[in-house]
């Protein structure tokens, strides 16, 4: 087995899964057949490669493995999804179905990038007519909801009661659902932000709506059930770690919880 070949550069052909095992190890002879099963299964859309730990200690220590039997998905180099132990079939199909590249993820995921940026409105449209074509993908309207919360907020209410997708996903919604709807009395100067938040959502202005909730995070923690804190953490998970935006106003939000 050269690894580089059989894995590394494999994966740029198709995803491979590599499971880390030994002769030893009680898990592991559980979990071997039926890994082996799904492979089988999978006819080639995406392969399995078998590790003996005692025979490849180098890379075991490479990819960190502390505990076996440890399954990794390796997809054009790099993994991209993993976990550790003995998993019963179901949760393995589900493990795959979830991380599994496929074109129309790579589609999803170029349209999720883009909708937190200038190009919201076109990244929208092509969300839209993506959904459209592809109903059976709950993300794909999770993040439609995501999306147009401002614009609709009881569509993305309904939205996250029909799918079952991402339990994060959905209550980030939901709270951006809740900023759109909160009516509940408040100080005027907090009334003032959360106004202020609710138009510039609506208006797609990312940057305003944030330094509003954490205005308002700054000025009443309680305010609608933690409110401001909810939405601003939830805008943050939809944006990204790597977006400009949650760089810039993170750690200020951070500082306005203490």
């Amino acid at each position: 087995m050269n690894f580089e070949q059989d894995v590394i550069a494999h994966s740029e052909q198709v995803p491979v899964v590599v499971d880390f095992w030994a002769p030893w190890c009680g898990p592991c002879q559980f979990l071997g057949p039926v890994i082996e099963q799904l492979a089988e299964e999978a006819a080639g859309t995406w392969e399995l490669v078998k590790v003996n730990t005692d025979e490849n200690q180098e890379l075991s220590v490479k990819y960190g493995i502390q505990g076996i039997p440890a399954v990794k998905m390796f997809h054009q180099g790099e993994v991209v999804a993993e976990f550790t132990g003995a998993l019963p079939k179901p949760q393995i199909q589900k493990w795959l179905e979830e991380n599994l590249p496929d074109e129309r993820k790579e589609h999803l995921e170029t349209y999720r990038k883009q909708l937190f940026t200038d190009q919201h409105t076109e990244a929208v449209t092509q969300l839209e007519q993506f959904v459209q074509e592809n109903d059976d993908m709950e993300e794909a309207e999770l993040w439609l909801a995501a999306a147009t919360v401002g614009q609709h907020p009881e569509r993305a209410r309904e939205a996250v009661h029909h799918t079952h997708h991402s339990f994060e996903l959905g209550e980030d919604v939901r709270s951006l659902a809740d900023l759109m709807t909160c009516e509940e009395s408040a100080h005027p100067k907090v009334e003032e932000q959360i106004q202020l938040a609710q138009e510039s959502l609506r208006g797609n202005k990312f940057e305003q709506t944030l330094q509003a909730l954490i205005q308002a995070t700054m000025l009443d923690k309680t305010y609608c059930n933690e409110l401001p804190r909810r939405a601003s953490i939830a805008l943050f998970r939809l944006m990204g770690t790597d977006h400009p935006l949650t760089k810039q106003y993170r750690k200020q939000f951070d500082m306005a919880l203490y």
